[in-house]
């Protein structure tokens, strides 16, 4: 990540995308001073990271591309399973086809910088998710924060943990 947001404004402004959050967004006071976000459609297909990468680096950057992709297709299959859970519950399990034929992945790498000392700024505006679900993977920084009751929790996740939410077109 550190390797993708030291890249020039110039090559990063290449990541456009007319819907939004799917392209590059940098600081600004729309979103966020602390805020810098990019994104990647399909990167379970190695054909759309290559792309990607090629526009943020002119050598393509190989193990960016190996890692994001394998990391990304092991993602998909875990957002797959747990949707596999969620169907057979309601005992749709043979709808399963159906409901994933439209599957499309965006992978957001997002990057929150510190407020000044003695500040206190959230990184990005209180917001609920739209997609469907979300995987958030954290990068041993300790930035989510969830409203319960009116007042927000700082959750402090391991590495190795996986954070599923649910989005705005399931709750009920």
């Amino acid at each position: 990540m550190k390797e993708l947001v030291e890249v020039p404004v110039e090559r990063k402004q290449k990541n456009a995308s007319p819907i939004p959050y799917h392209g590059w967004v940098g600081p600004c006071n729309q979103v966020s001073m602390l805020y810098e976000g990019f994104g990647l459609g399909d990167a379970s297909n190695y054909d759309s990271v290559k792309s990607f990468a090629q526009l943020m680096w002119p050598d393509g950057h190989p193990h960016f591309c190996n890692t994001v992709h394998t990391m990304a297709t092991q993602i998909e299959e875990l957002n797959k399973l747990i949707w596999l859970m969620i169907i057979d519950s309601y005992g749709l399990g043979e709808k399963w086809e159906s409901v994933m034929i439209n599957y499309k992945s965006l992978v957001r790498f997002m990057k929150y910088m510190a407020p000044p000392p003695g500040d206190y700024e959230r990184g990005l505006f209180a917001h609920t998710d739209k997609p469907v679900s979300t995987i958030i993977c954290d990068d041993q920084v300790s930035g989510l924060e969830i409203e319960v009751d009116g007042q927000w929790i700082k959750l402090s996740l391991s590495p190795s943990f996986f954070c599923f939410v649910v989005g705005d077109p399931l709750k009920a």
